[in-house]
């Protein structure tokens, strides 16, 4: 647990003025009792045990709905934790200008970053800083090198991520053509985990006839993504699918094969949040795309950030830990700690979600 940042001088003059009156009449050693005033810290929470832990939320990207989910998430858990929240970060999902908003969160001092990785190794000395000020990271949705941070909220399961967008591909274009990638940054590590996968899952006998032409990123930028769509579209005239595994390329992509009026001829699905992707869902344009609530990935990171700062967790493998509403939480390897179930949404269902 992370110790608290002290009393204020009032009441250190305070304290020692006591203890001097009690000295000067010959009292007896008993140590005055401050302990039911809160410690400040950083003068936005307290530490007080079993709350006021400061969380600093620092996003890949600002400006982005997913990281506004998380966002929310964290709040909810720190509601309900006693505890208090900072959300910041760059206008672009860029590793330099994330490094950039670390720094100036480590010179706020809060107890603990919670941080999706723009790239995994450009942020480590800045979070090796923050360790060595007494600061501990936890990650959520996009990891750094395990060393740099105690714990990561991760995603459901990188396989089943890539596979299931694998299959939401094959299934609609019968499992034959030339497909597409769209992807975010080329450091996320999500990203390319998900990628890993879909490339693994794409040498089953049963997707043979599937070939993945290219992979291209858009930075998790509506512009940029629109541009790498439509470069797709025009780079190569028989593609069958594009896949994004990312919220902004997937929207990005729905509205160019829209607007050129190719849905017939080009299957676009992948990660994307059911309140963007709904008009599309309608429309018929797109027929499948999945994820789960960002809101629970930020509301697990906030619940595991408490539960180390208490001393409950070390983020070894095999520790447990409730979280909430989503219950008991199992630590995996490398301090692993999954989010629920991914969910597929359709014409039929996508009605029923509201994030």
């Amino acid at each position: 647990m992370r110790r608290s940042k002290g009393v204020s001088t009032i009441l250190a003059l305070l304290a020692l003025a006591v203890v001097l009156a009690a000295a000067a009449c010959g009292g007896d050693d008993d140590d005055t009792d401050t302990s039911g005033e809160p410690a400040a810290t950083g003068g936005e929470t307290t530490d007080g045990g079993e709350g006021g832990f400061s969380l600093y939320m620092i996003p890949k990207n600002v400006g982005n709905p997913v990281f506004d989910l998380t966002n929310a998430g964290m709040q909810e858990a720190a509601a309900e934790l006693g505890d208090t929240t900072e959300f910041n970060g760059s206008t672009e999902a860029d590793a330099q200008q994330q490094v950039e908003v670390i720094n100036a969160a480590i010179a706020q001092d809060p107890d603990a970053l919670l941080i999706s990785a723009n790239d995994p190794d450009a942020l480590v000395p800045a979070l090796t800083s923050a360790k060595e000020k007494g600061i501990e990271t936890i990650t959520f949705d996009s990891d750094v090198n395990p060393d740099a941070r105690i714990m990561f909220a991760s995603t459901p399961s990188p396989q089943a991520v890539g596979e299931t967008q694998i299959e939401m591909c094959g299934s609609q274009i019968d499992y034959t053509g030339e497909i597409a990638i769209l992807s975010a940054s080329a450091t996320a590590t999500n990203q390319n985990a998900w990628i890993e996968v879909m490339e693994q899952t794409l040498e089953d006998p049963k997707y043979a006839d599937m070939e993945l032409v290219t992979t291209v990123y858009g930075d998790d930028d509506p512009t940029k993504s629109t541009e790498e769509a439509q470069g797709l579209l025009q780079a190569y005239p028989d593609l069958k699918c594009i896949i994004a595994p990312t919220t902004v390329g997937i929207a990005a992509a729905a509205q160019v094969v829209t607007q050129q009026d190719k849905c017939e001829d080009v299957i676009v699905t992948g990660l994307g949040l059911p309140s963007e992707m709904r008009e599309f869902v309608k429309s018929g344009c797109v027929q499948q795309n999945a994820l789960w609530n960002f809101q629970d990935i930020g509301y697990l990171a906030a619940y595991a950030a408490h539960a180390v700062l208490s001393g409950e967790l070390t983020g070894e493998e095999g520790e447990t830990f409730e979280a909430g509403r989503l219950g008991e939480i199992a630590v995996e390897a490398d301090g692993i700690v999954y989010a629920p179930e991914l969910l597929v949404f359709t014409p039929e269902n996508i009605d029923d979600y509201d994030f």
